[in-house]
């Protein structure tokens, strides 16, 4: 069995042009996430598929010795490919075995860290589970546009230490078994292992005023 990491960056974001290579604390932005998956001692194999010869040529400058690249097909690229159909265009044109792991990591989630990887495949094993994501617990109180509250009672606002809240998707890992992905077409399938990380990791580059929100972030939660 294998563990394959697998991080997808285009150079065709609109928001931020080769957002996936802007600078961040001083590295490009997918630096943060090839380097978290790199010293995950679960992985055994970090590939980053992309379509950009500037960003093929700064990825090969990080010198991490589990990383390779993967040249992604111009369809699976543009603005309306979804994130699963190059991660199946990978799986179809790789030999790999149907009970490898597959991590989906995204490159806009920097503040994932090698330990929170460790971590969640540890817990999709200890849940007996067939697939898993990450999270963060949410707090806030949401409602409906026909004024419904959705998971509250409002007339007994819970005080913020006695609310459960909600689990959020952060965006930063999911895993799944290669025989899964090809026959749901899905990042998540079957039992699903949810893994809970620091609140913090709930903000994703986007805009580029997240990469100012992050580096901050980042000088604060460096050494947890």
């Amino acid at each position: 069995m294998t563990n394959i990491a697998f991080i997808p960056v285009r150079g065709g974001s609109k928001s931020i042009p080769l957002k996936n290579i802007k600078l961040l604390n001083g590295k490009p932005l997918v630096y943060w996430t090839a380097k978290a998956a790199n010293d995950a001692q679960c992985i055994d194999k970090v590939v980053i598929a992309t379509d950009n010869d500037d960003i093929r040529s700064v990825v090969k400058s990080f010198n991490l010795p589990k990383v390779s690249l993967y040249d992604r097909d111009a369809e699976n690229a543009s603005d309306t490919a979804s994130t699963e159909s190059v991660m199946l265009e990978y799986i179809n044109k790789s030999n790999l075995n149907d009970e490898d792991n597959f991590f989906l990591i995204q490159a806009t989630s920097p503040l994932l860290k090698s330990n929170h990887i460790e971590e969640m495949f540890v817990k999709l094993k200890s849940d007996n589970a067939d697939s898993a994501l990450s999270c963060v617990r949410n707090k806030r109180f949401y409602w409906s546009e026909d004024g419904r509250p959705l998971n509250y009672d409002y007339r007994a606002r819970p005080r913020r230490q006695d609310f459960a809240g909600l689990m959020m998707e952060n965006g930063a890992c999911y895993i799944n078994s290669i025989g899964n992905i090809k026959r749901d077409k899905n990042r998540l399938s079957g039992k699903i292992s949810v893994y809970e990380m620091p609140e913090y990791t709930a903000v994703e580059i986007d805009e580029p005023d997240d990469f100012l929100l992050i580096e901050k972030l980042m000088e604060k939660h460096q050494n947890d």
